[in-house]
């Protein structure tokens, strides 16, 4: 940042300023890291394989990462990773370092998702939540429990939506969604296995049961979604009706960064490139089409679209029961235009 030279005017008045005198909120990051692969096995590093269809690939699905938290408030509830900022730290900073520390994966895209500010949406006072969008292979990282979390787990997604009013009178409307969101997990989740001194003998029963047993947990929160336009400008809010395990306004929060990232896929899908390795297939490419946007595409139309933004290798995926396939990586030219 360029150095700015302040006048003496200007010094006389910051030496009598009193930031005391205005309320200061504390600011968090927290990240909602998507990814899409199959369900792991106990070891957490190998994908588990369709004994009864050897030539099947590993079904796929959309998953979240999730913490369980170890401290008050919300002790034993779910909620995205994430952690204040700490001082002289950029929130963008704060933001990679808890996610290196809940997955060991660096030097991930982070998109800002989102700012929430709502009064009441964490009980130990005024916090300010900056969220980021993270897309990462997961089938590349490891999970390693922080210090305030007990375990933390990859769900799957299940998200399901209905209109439940429509009225618009000139150019004026008002549209009411409901969105059923609902997240589980049978995975073996990564414990935590340095507990504090004050919660030694509950973390250490917790800790033992995770690594020996693979449960099936489930979580999951009704939203209200209320569009109104006025001037055909819109306003959009969300409450949280229903809440069964997730922690703070998370639920409400994941919405969100979910509806953001299916208009993104949708009107741009050079984000959905951040899922795959650098090798893919283009049914690997489509399948995470069709995961995030939830529906099925026709091949020969997405792949005349996806045709410019990628490059055919002279490799191809051989193995694990599949018919052979071409390899493609993506086209940086476009990428970069």
């Amino acid at each position: 940042m360029a150095e700015y030279q302040r006048s003496p005017e200007e010094e006389e008045f910051l030496s009598h300023y009193d930031m005391a005198k205005y309320d200061r909120p504390s600011i968090a990051a927290d990240i909602a890291v998507f990814s899409i692969m199959g369900k792991r096995n106990r070891s957490d590093k190998e994908l588990v394989q369709d004994e009864d269809n050897y030539r099947k690939s590993p079904e796929k699905k959309l998953k979240l990462l999730l913490i369980k938290r170890a401290e008050y408030p919300y002790r034993e509830q779910w909620a995205l990773p994430g952690g204040f900022c700490q001082s002289k730290e950029e929130v963008y900073q704060a933001a990679r370092r808890e996610l290196y520390e809940e997955t060991h994966v660096k030097d991930v895209y982070l998109r800002l998702a989102g700012i929430y500010s709502d009064m009441g949406r964490d009980p130990r006072g005024w916090i300010i939540s900056n969220t980021f969008l993270a897309l990462i292979d997961g089938e590349q990282c490891s999970l390693k429990a922080d210090t305030d979390a007990w375990e933390a787990r990859w769900f799957d997604v299940e998200f399901e939506s209905r209109q439940k009013n429509k009225q618009i009178q000139g150019s004026t409307a008002l549209i009411e969604n409901e969105h059923k969101l609902t997240l589980k997990s049978t995975d073996l989740g990564a414990t935590n296995l340095e507990p504090s001194l004050s919660d030694t003998e509950t973390v250490t029963r917790s800790a033992k049961q995770s690594l020996h047993k693979e449960e099936e947990v489930s979580v999951s929160a009704i939203i209200q979604e209320k569009r109104e336009f006025k001037n055909y400008h819109e306003t959009v809010q969300y409450e949280v009706t229903q809440n069964n395990g997730f922690a703070f306004d998370h639920a409400k929060i994941i919405t969100c960064t979910l509806l953001s990232l299916r208009q993104q896929t949708e009107f741009n899908g050079n984000i959905v490139f951040d899922f795959l390795p650098e090798l893919f297939t283009m049914a690997d490419l489509q399948r995470a089409f069709e995961i995030i946007l939830d529906r099925k595409l026709l091949v020969a139309n997405f792949r005349r679209k996806m045709a410019p933004l990628v490059k055919e290798t002279d490799q191809i995926l051989e193995g694990a029961g599949h018919r052979p396939a071409k390899l493609f990586r993506r086209n940086v030219e476009m990428f970069y235009r």
